[in-house]
C-alpha cells in the first residue's frame, strides 16, 4: 500500500455499507445508476417553484460502478482495493488515495456508511 499513514490504514479496514435509502440499477454495459430521492421543504418547494425533478439519476462511471457493486457490507476498503486492482491494473493508481476519496464522497452523500 505504500505510504499509506496509520490513521488511513484504520480507514481502510472500515467497512462500507451501502444505504438502503438509495435505489440503483445496473444496465447492461455494467454501469451503476444510483437515484436520490429529493425529499423535504426546500426540495418539494425547489420541484414547485421552478420544476426541479423529485429524483436525480446519478450514473456512476465503470470505477464507480465496479467499486459500488463491492459493496457487499462484508469487504473493507482493502479488500475492495486489491479487487478494483485486480480488474483495472495500473489505470486505477494511486489506487487507496483514490479509493479513499471516492468513499469519502459515497459518505458525505450519505450513500454509504462504515461499520468496524
Amino acid at each position: 500500500m505504500g505510504r499509506i499513514k496509520m490513521k488511513d490504514e484504520n480507514y481502510l479496514e472500515q467497512i462500507p455499507v451501502r444505504n438502503p435509502g438509495f435505489p440503483w440499477k445496473e444496465n447492461e454495459q455494467g454501469i451503476v445508476t444510483v437515484d436520490m430521492v429529493h425529499r423535504g421543504f426546500f426540495p418539494m418547494l425547489a420541484q414547485k417553484l421552478w420544476v426541479t425533478p423529485k429524483v436525480s439519476h446519478i450514473k456512476l462511471d465503470c470505477f464507480g460502478s465496479f467499486v459500488w457493486k463491492q459493496i457487499d457490507g462484508n469487504r473493507n476498503l482493502i479488500e475492495i482495493g486489491v479487487m478494483v486492482k485486480e480488474e483495472f491494473g495500473e489505470k486505477c493508481e494511486p489506487l487507496y488515495e483514490r479509493l479513499a476519496k471516492y468513499f469519502e464522497m459515497l459518505k458525505n452523500n450519505k450513500f454509504v456508511e462504515f461499520k468496524r
